[in-house]
């Protein structure tokens, strides 16, 4: 599932393709992709006419600024948007096009059928649905060292599974979590009430250059996710955890393993994440 870099890159590529076009029609083809409204046809119609003023992110979800609506797009396994001009033949498993006055049209393609679209009024969104209980932004100024210790402090449960509680702090999927704490030097089944303000300010500035380095590089193709170009990230190549299992830490040398934490396969380098943080010898 694409996570935040991957969806920051899409939000982008669409920012640039996308905005300040106007929707001339919509074609729903998998009535399932669209959720609010339930008909297809009433999603369609109130697309009519209206102009994408801006693209914007929340978590993993895309938010189309359309005047009087916003659309949520939520991408899950392997939804992917693509501009193409009028007449271009439509690739297998396209689901919705957006067609625009210019004669070019926004197409969505989901082999797996996972995602989503949801029509609300501004700011409905943020007040209802799925973006109601959304935790903190890690790439805003409001995602403070303090602002991560008050979201984790007294939290009795894994830190991995607390980070991937979108609750907690919003985007952080399987991958970033691996490499955040590997980064930190912090083993994922540490419980988060028990880890040191020192850990935890290593373990912020973890997520926020992670995040940050794999925007820069496009997010991490190690799938089949690509941008709204068609284009492959490169931050596959800078992982220093996840997907290496047998290889050599980067760190120290010894041999990165996978087990599984909270039903998801995990990476780490036992001697840089020890499970018993180390005690400092009082002199």
């Amino acid at each position: 599932m694409p996570e935040l870099p991957e969806v920051e890159t899409v939000r982008r590529t669409l920012e640039r393709l996308a905005a300040g076009k106007t929707i001339r029609r919509v074609d729903v083809r998998l009535a399932r992709i669209v959720r609010r409204p339930a008909e297809p046809e009433a999603f369609a119609r109130a697309l009519e006419g209206l102009t994408i003023r801006a693209v914007q992110r929340r978590g993993k979800f895309l938010k189309f600024d359309l005047e009087q609506l916003v659309l949520l797009s939520h991408l899950r396994m392997e939804g992917r948007y693509g501009l193409y001009r009028e007449g271009d033949e439509l690739e297998p498993h396209t689901h919705v096009v957006f067609h625009f006055t210019d004669g070019t049209e926004l197409r969505y393609r989901d082999v797996r059928q996972f995602g989503t679209m949801d029509l609300y009024k501004p700011g409905e969104e943020e007040r209802e649905g799925p973006l109601a209980k959304l935790g903190l932004e890690p790439l805003e100024d409001a995602f403070t060292e303090a602002a991560f210790r008050a979201a984790v402090a007294g939290r009795k449960t894994k830190i991995k599974p607390l980070l991937l509680n979108q609750e907690c702090v919003v985007g952080l999927g399987n991958i970033y979590v691996d490499e955040a704490l590997h980064a930190a030097g912090i083993h994922p089944e540490r419980n988060a009430d028990a880890l040191s303000r020192a850990e935890l300010g290593r373990l912020y500035e973890a997520i926020r250059s992670t995040l940050r380095a794999a925007v820069e590089a496009g997010g991490s193709s190690v799938k089949s996710y690509v941008n709204g170009q068609g284009e492959q990230g490169s931050y596959q190549f800078a992982l220093k955890a996840y997907g290496r299992e047998g290889e050599p830490c980067a760190a120290c040398g010894g041999e990165i393993v996978k087990f599984v934490v909270g039903g998801r396969g995990t990476h780490i380098c036992p001697a840089c994440q020890p499970l018993k943080a180390k005690r400092r010898k009082h002199k």
